[in-house]
């Protein structure tokens, strides 16, 4: 099997889970979302991109109500042809391709970010992301990585292979957080 039909193979197994699994999605979230909060609090990150979730992802959705009401500049993506690029955080939300809801596009020049929040489905053993196979983030951080300070992967659990499953252009982060852990990768 290639690397493309093992990656395949992890993430169509990992979905499976997390379509199946029966567990208490509002609890473990709001663990998550609260030792999000402590990290983003602890390093005075202010610039922070984020995603709108779907259903198999972190709901975050309170983290970004609270961020709001305290002022902190948030930006998530908006998808243009095979990547995205990044806009402001506002009301309304509207459904597009895949079901990924989006605001309105906007013209704003993001210069940099603090802390990107990027939702995977597991890591290979180098720490890199395995997403849904679309490659958008890829895309975006071979263009924008310069300008983010550190990298966050968020899951509910972690899916963890020990084989090299990703290619040279997947990403990785400083930080992987799970149920109420975090991880500091280690170069």
């Amino acid at each position: 099997m290639n690397i493309a039909e093992k990656k395949a193979s992890f993430r169509k197994t990992v979905l499976k889970r997390l379509n199946n699994k029966k567990i208490n999605r509002y609890k473990k979230d709001k663990l998550i979302t609260n030792k999000l909060m402590k990290l983003i609090k602890k390093n005075k990150y202010r610039n922070i991109m984020l995603y709108i979730p779907l259903k198999t992802e972190v709901n975050i959705t309170g983290l970004i109500k609270l961020l709001r009401e305290n002022r902190y500049n948030l930006f998530v993506p908006f998808m243009e042809d095979k990547s995205f690029k990044l806009v402001k955080y506002r009301l309304p939300l509207k459904k597009k391709r895949f079901g990924i809801k989006e605001p309105k596009n906007s013209n704003i020049k993001v210069k940099n970010i603090d802390l990107a929040i990027v939702p995977i489905l597991g890591i290979d053993k180098n720490y890199k992301r395995v997403g849904f196979g679309k490659g958008m983030y890829d895309r975006f951080y071979e263009k924008f990585s310069k300008n983010i300070g550190d990298t966050l992967f968020i899951s509910r659990d972690l899916y963890f292979t020990k084989e090299a499953i990703t290619d040279s252009y997947d990403i990785q982060a400083n930080y992987i957080l799970y149920t109420n852990k975090i991880e500091i990768k280690k170069d």
